[in-house]
């Protein structure tokens, strides 16, 4: 298999539509991740895929039905507030957010189906947003959708879900914190001391999930040392658990200079994390890894974390049996 068809980004305007007016999570990050893909002379090594839309029965594999319609009400309006405050409505949100879904199943059924091995999207990986509510910035679960629709329609029993976005990924911890099938490793700023206040050490899973949830939080400043050392950690937990497939969240908000965030890693930190990942993924997973862009509100830093993740994917050796 080529190079060029073993990897696929997602690119579409639709795409890039999720996200708000005057926010720091704003519809121009999608073309800083494209414009460093230029610089770099990457988007004419990977197979570009455009976007796909979510049903609503495929929202509700993860939300509410209440909370589905509750968007779409405020989708038409324009007005109001999906969560406490962080998250406002804007008119076509509900189509906005459900592109986002789409476009990560859309994904997922290229890589069971042996279109492509490894693939990114980067305007997803909304990891905070619960079944029933919206929450920072996130309002629908992509990658919750996601992990329900592996289980119902292709029935993995082991998926790894490995986040090193500064924000502790709460959407996916506490909604899959009792199930044994989603392996959850985290690494992120201390909620102590940032958004959304979780993701402590004691986080570990529970009932026949225990021990299956990895939460390792940094103290602020933390920078590239830090996140290496603990990162052996992560790769050690996933193997062990051999995973049928993975989603890595890729957020670079942890990179120095976020404005949301108080880390102070490099680019080569998720150059490290997706090389790990991907040789985890060619080891017991067929190859099957999904990548996310997840937050990043520094739009220099966004398109450094998301290309060292590209470009990772594309160097990381496959199997000859791919």
């Amino acid at each position: 298999m080529a190079r060029s068809r073993t990897v696929a980004v997602y690119a579409g305007e639709e795409l890039g539509r999720y996200g708000f007016e005057d926010h720091p999570f704003g519809e121009d990050r999608i073309h800083a991740f494209w414009d460093e893909m230029h610089i770099r002379q990457l988007d004419y090594q990977v197979r570009i895929f455009s976007p796909a839309v979510a049903t609503e029965d495929q929202l509700r594999l993860f939300h509410t039905p209440d909370y589905v319609e509750k968007v779409r009400i405020f989708s038409e309006s324009g007005d109001g507030l999906l969560d406490y405050g962080d998250t406002p409505a804007y008119k076509g949100v509900f189509e906005d957010a459900s592109v986002v879904v789409g476009t990560v199943i859309d994904a997922v059924r290229k890589i069971m189906g042996n279109e492509t091995r490894r693939a990114f999207v980067p305007i997803a990986g909304l990891h905070h947003s619960m079944p029933d509510t919206a929450a920072g910035f996130c309002v629908f679960n992509d990658v919750g959708v996601a992990i329900k629709l592996i289980q119902q329609e292709y029935g993995l029993e082991r998926i790894a879900y490995v986040d090193i976005d500064a924000h502790h990924g709460d959407g996916l911890f506490y909604p899959f914190e009792s199930d044994p099938t989603v392996i959850f490793a985290d690494i992120h700023e201390d909620g102590r001391y940032n958004f959304p206040q979780s993701g402590f050490p004691h986080e570990v899973g529970k009932g026949p999930a225990k021990g299956r949830k990895l939460n390792i939080p940094l103290l602020p400043l933390s920078a590239d040392d830090d996140f290496l050392m603990m990162w052996d950690k992560i790769e050690g937990f996933v193997r062990q658990w051999e995973p049928q497939f993975i989603f890595m969240n890729c957020g670079a908000d942890g990179l120095d200079g976020d404005p949301l965030a108080h880390l102070h890693y490099t680019a080569r930190a998720h150059a490290r994390a997706a090389r790990g990942l991907c040789q985890i993924a060619e080891e017991f997973a067929e190859g099957r890894i999904l990548g996310v862009g997840g937050g990043g509100y520094d739009l220099r830093n966004v398109g450094k974390a998301w290309v060292a993740v590209i470009d990772a994917f594309l160097e990381t050796p496959m199997r000859a049996d791919g």
